[in-house]
């Protein structure tokens, strides 16, 4: 029994890329963070202590995002199915009284019905 071929679809997303994407995740989270203590030092009531709150809670959540490893990202691997072709038609079905050019072979005629006009480029 042959094993399955493996497929380029089902291959996991490069280190790099993957490295990339958390990375620029956890900046921006920690840039709403920033946000967060200066808007607490400036605003006044309760919307400073859920700026305090939320940066507070920032970094774990920042953590746990960055660190949710390279399992996320799944792709259909399934086979793509063609589409089926239009049926062509025979040449006995064309009807024997139908208008033909004058230099054509008759429908009967063995290679009638092939290329007539051909250029080669």
């Amino acid at each position: 029994m042959s094993e399955p071929v493996p497929s380029i679809t089902s291959a996991p997303e490069p280190l790099a890329v993957d490295q990339a994407r958390r990375t620029r995740s956890y900046l921006i989270q920690m840039s709403i963070r920033v946000v967060c203590i200066i808007g607490a030092v400036l605003v006044d009531g309760w919307v400073r202590w859920a700026l305090v709150a939320a940066a507070v809670v920032l970094p774990y959540s920042a953590v746990l995002i960055a660190n949710s490893g390279r399992d996320q990202v799944t792709h259909d691997t399934s086979p793509v199915t063609p589409a089926a072709a239009p049926a062509l038609t025979e040449l006995s079905d064309i009807a024997p009284d139908a208008p033909r050019a004058p230099d054509a072979p008759a429908p009967d005629a063995p290679g009638a019905g092939r290329v007539i006009d051909h250029v080669d480029d």
